[in-house]
């Protein structure tokens, strides 16, 4: 479980994005478009997060297709030229014993997949895991302070 404690200059706030639904047409449409292995590897990712709970929304959100719990966006699959990236919102505070996450940035890290190198499907998943149970658990506590306020 990640630490509820950010460390010192982090923002507790969330990244929204407006327009998420339960299943969003732009995003299938864009599962379909995408070619070859690369579109494999999206489509099998991308489901897999969609099907994390009744409470996973989506939405098109910077050409990623993004999932959400309500607006708060947790993770996203894009697709490059050459490869595609599993990718956490929050990706910084998750915890990741494998290895898996690259990125540098304040709160985003990703996982990069390409066709002709392995992944341990297991540590993905439990990354998306552990991304989906951190935001539910954030935004659970954003309505409890709504409620208490």
């Amino acid at each position: 479980m990640p630490n509820p404690e950010l460390p010192q200059g982090r923002s507790r706030a969330l990244f929204r994005v407006s327009g998420s639904v339960r299943r969003d047409p732009a995003i299938n449409s864009w599962l379909r478009a995408q070619p070859g292995e690369l579109g494999t590897i999206a489509r099998h990712w991308f489901v897999l997060i969609r099907e994390l709970g009744d409470d996973v929304r989506e939405v098109m959100h910077d050409g990623q297709a993004t999932a959400c719990i309500g607006d708060a966006a947790f993770a996203y699959v894009a697709a490059f030229a050459g490869h595609v990236n599993v990718g956490f919102f929050r990706g910084a505070e998750l915890p990741d014993p494998a290895g898996l996450l690259v990125g540098k940035g304040k709160s985003m890290r990703h996982v990069k997949l390409e066709p002709a190198r392995d992944v341990d499907d297991s540590a993905l998943m439990a990354l998306i895991e552990a991304a989906y149970a951190d935001m539910k658990r954030r935004v659970g506590s954003e309505e409890a302070e709504v409620g208490e306020g």
